[in-house]
């Protein structure tokens, strides 16, 4: 199976709360090409989104690509949220590709328990795909990597 990690595209600065930072026009553009990348190369079956604005306004750029592909929302994949929890949300998930929209800290600490390494950090709208038999701690592998070019 297939676990593939995004880290949100570009968001703005100057709003009144974390949970309402909408992507910037460049953040959109990213969003769009990373979800180009994915629908191009693989075939999600799930969509796994933080409650936060920016993460779901990065889902809805795959919406065109893949209209058919449920989403839900996981609020334990925000900022701060510990990623062992976060883990074992995910550990019980169905499915052959499963994307999982979310924001830094958390992806790069996933990355580093589903590959038994250090976390790694993520650019804006990176996506890595993990392969795995179960996802949990130390069982993946990471099989690629994609950046949007700057924009």
């Amino acid at each position: 199976m297939e676990l593939i990690l995004v880290r949100h595209g570009e968001a703005a600065t100057q709003v009144t709360t974390d949970e309402s930072r909408a992507l910037t026009l460049r953040g959109q553009q990213q969003a769009a090409s990373t979800a180009h990348y994915i629908a191009s190369r693989y075939q999600p079956d799930l969509f796994v989104v933080s409650p936060l604005l920016r993460a779901q306004q990065t889902r809805d750029a795959f919406e065109p690509l893949c209209p058919q592909v449920p989403t839900l929302v996981c609020t334990c994949i925000k900022p701060d949220d510990p990623a062992a929890v976060a883990l074992e949300w995910l550990s019980h998930l169905q499915g052959e590709c499963i994307v999982v929209v979310c924001h830094m800290n958390i992806v790069a600490y996933l990355g580093g328990l589903l590959s038994g390494d250090v976390p790694q950090s993520f650019s804006l709208a990176e996506a890595r795909v993990y392969e795995q038999v179960l996802i949990g701690r130390g069982l993946s592998t990471q099989q690629a990597a994609f950046v949007p070019i700057d924009i």
